[in-house]
């Protein structure tokens, strides 16, 4: 039996163990934080505990692949989940044709369209939190998630997405974000182009800030 240490977050740590009831699953644990009144901590860890564990299940309804939930530990503030072998999309996209990114990107805005269409906000839409697993792109990562069919905050979700295009996959971002909003289209419909015209309201708030600063 292994157990290790993948990533210690802010919020979480997650843990592989592969051998848990016969199954290799990742271990998202929420610890304590000393910073605040213990039993508010507590309170807090288990709520978006069981928060998240909610959202992963609506994506699912949804349409969107996401882990498979194994146990929900409140005492312990751990969500037990299917442990996904794939790439993640960040480290793919330079290793595939650019053919290939458009029917991979068309597929990603399909997700996230049924994400919104659904009322599911994923919080952190960026390639990091998308696995490619043989014929599926699986979305991980809800600790940010929330329900909302407000069109600012399916606006923030998707400048998130343009913004990561921009840094992280900057020669082929045009056609990764034709891509993309074409997907998105195909689920949200009409809607889309109101969430459009909200990316480019952020994106304007966002210089105008930044010109401030």
């Amino acid at each position: 039996m292994v157990i290790k240490l993948l990533a210690k977050g802010a919020e979480a740590d997650l843990i592989l163990d592969d051998d848990w009831n016969g199954r290799k699953v990742l271990i998202k644990r929420r610890g304590v934080k000393n910073y605040r009144h213990q039993d508010i901590d507590r309170e807090l860890r288990k709520l978006r505990t069981f928060h998240e564990a909610s959202i992963l299940h609506r994506a699912k309804e949804a349409g969107v692949p996401t882990p498979l939930i194994y146990m929900v530990d409140p005492v312990n503030t751990e969500i037990v989940m299917e442990f996904v072998d794939g790439v993640k999309v960040r480290d793919l996209v330079s290793q595939i044709s650019g053919e290939e990114n458009r029917s991979l990107f068309k597929l990603i805005g399909r997700m996230a369209g049924n994400l919104h269409s659904a009322g599911i906000i994923h919080g952190d839409l960026t390639t990091s939190n998308m696995i490619k697993s043989h014929d599926r792109v699986v979305f991980i990562d809800f600790g940010l998630g929330e329900v909302s069919s407000e069109s600012e905050k399916r606006g923030v979700d998707l400048n998130l997405m343009r913004r990561m295009l921009n840094s992280t996959h900057y020669e082929e971002r045009e056609l990764l974000q034709s891509a993309f909003d074409e997907g998105y289209r195909d689920t949200m419909g009409l809607e889309a182009e109101g969430v459009f015209q909200r990316v480019e309201e952020i994106k304007r708030r966002g210089r105008y800030i930044d010109k401030e600063s």
